[in-house]
């Protein structure tokens, strides 16, 4: 396949509808010497931590490059950047602001707003600072109003010159990865540090919320959640209740606070030990009214009974077809998400913050004819026109990433974006996503 095709009648052909892409700071940024160190800095130390023993030292060279970036997505046509601001550029370890760090984003800022794209910001996408980690990072409360006062000094500076803020994106995979398996920066393990490392995350949204409301009242404000829809590996009872279990766990940990002020009933399967510190008045403080739910879908995932005796359940591996990274190739689960989130919850406007697929690339004569990405966007984008038919007030869509760039644990060896990135010369090349991507925008009514 090579073009993405919506029906003509589509509602994501409207202008209303945003269409953009997505990139984080630790992934494409570079430049380390005009900050301070942050968890995945020291992460990537470690023996074997990143696939490729790489680290986000230069990554994508965006701090010198952004212009070029900037006119990628001009010529793309989008009408909404996101992007990560890196809380140890902008804040020094005093907790005062550190002016270089935050004049770069606000530079940027002032050009997408020039180039009529809007900027979109997430305050936290994944880079704690590392002497924040050292005092107990997620694990420690105090993290949480560390982040209030980043959040506070950030907001004061850039104000509403930025049209979206998001607190954080994927509580899931800092917590889970993070704090409880350790794949992740800081590569902590244990499940009642998981669910510790979710509280404190989830009051620093509430708080940050709270900030946000106070300094920039006419910026749209929310968070991005990230969702694996579980499904059951057979129809016996076991396999349905271990499935309903990994989805509250994996899923509804983060979507229920947020919206209901309350853990999902399988806090109450945790020993006492593994339970999280909430402490009087937290679940209100998380539960924060939203202008926006960002969602990010990749994949799907299947469950069945426990093999282990503390477990909760058994997760399979994915099943086939896969992406370059190994995720299952299954759009029909991203509408039945949207569908079982719209049934289920009192929803504000949703964002398809991330969707995306690394591919194997090759670049060849100046092109990467990337077909499988465009099938992969084609499907999603069409299964998100079918769930906005159905009801689901969705207004925008967010193709990730916009550049190839520092996969986390898998370094560079898997590619995720529209652009093609030489990482010995950072020569940026549009792949035929890129192409398809902008042939779409361009055809809205």
């Amino acid at each position: 396949m090579n073009s993405i095709t919506l029906p003509t009648d589509s509602p994501l052909l409207s202008r209303a509808f945003v269409f953009g892409s997505a990139t984080s700071s630790f992934q494409i940024e570079g430049d380390i010497d005009n900050r301070l160190e942050c968890i995945w800095d020291k992460f990537c130390e470690q023996p074997n931590a990143i696939a490729d023993h790489t680290n986000g030292a230069v990554a994508c060279d965006h701090i010198n490059r952004w212009q070029e970036d900037l006119a990628i997505l001009e010529d793309l046509g989008v009408d909404a950047y996101r992007f990560s601001i890196s809380w140890p550029r902008v804040i020094n370890e005093d907790g005062e602001l550190n002016t270089k760090g935050v004049q770069f984003y606000s530079t940027l800022i002032d050009a997408l707003n020039e180039k009529g794209i809007k900027p979109f910001v997430t305050l936290y996408h994944w880079d704690l600072p590392q002497h924040l980690e050292e005092k107990g990072g997620w694990l420690y409360r105090q993290t949480a109003y560390a982040f209030e006062n980043y959040v506070d000094k950030i907001t004061r500076a850039l104000g509403e010159r930025v049209f979206s803020y998001a607190t954080f994106n994927e509580p899931f995979c800092s917590a889970y990865l993070g704090y409880e398996i350790g794949v992740h920066a800081p590569g902590r393990v244990g499940r009642a540090n998981g669910r510790t490392a979710a509280h404190h995350i989830l009051l620093a949204h509430g708080l940050g919320m709270r900030v946000l409301r106070k300094n920039v009242p006419n910026s749209e404000a929310g968070i991005v959640l990230n969702f694996t829809p579980c499904y059951p590996n057979s129809n016996s009872d076991a396999d349905l209740a271990a499935t309903s279990r990994a989805d509250e766990y994996i899923n509804q940990w983060y979507m229920q606070p947020v919206m209901e002020g309350a853990y999902p009933d399988v806090i109450n399967a945790l020993p006492k030990e593994d339970r999280p510190p909430v402490e009087d008045g937290d679940m209100e403080t998380i539960c924060q009214p939203l202008d926006f739910l960002g969602i990010n879908f990749y994949t799907r995932l299947h469950y069945s009974a426990p093999r282990e005796r503390d477990a909760l359940f058994f997760e399979h591996s994915h099943r086939g077809p896969t992406t370059d990274i190994g995720w299952e190739i299954y759009p029909k689960a991203l509408y039945e998400l949207l569908m079982s989130l719209n049934n289920r919850y009192s929803l504000p406007p949703i964002f398809i913050t991330e969707n995306g697929a690394a591919m194997k690339d090759e670049l060849a004569q100046g092109e990467v004819k990337d077909y499988d990405r465009i099938a992969y966007y084609n499907s999603h984008l069409n299964v998100v026109h079918e769930a906005v038919k159905n009801g689901v007030e969705v207004s925008g869509y967010f193709a990730w990433s916009l550049l190839d760039n520092f996969e986390w644990a898998e370094g560079y060896e898997k590619r995720f974006g529209l652009v093609h990135v030489d990482f010995e010369t950072q020569k940026r090349t549009l792949k035929h996503s890129a192409l398809a991507y902008k042939a779409l925008i361009n055809s809205r009514n």
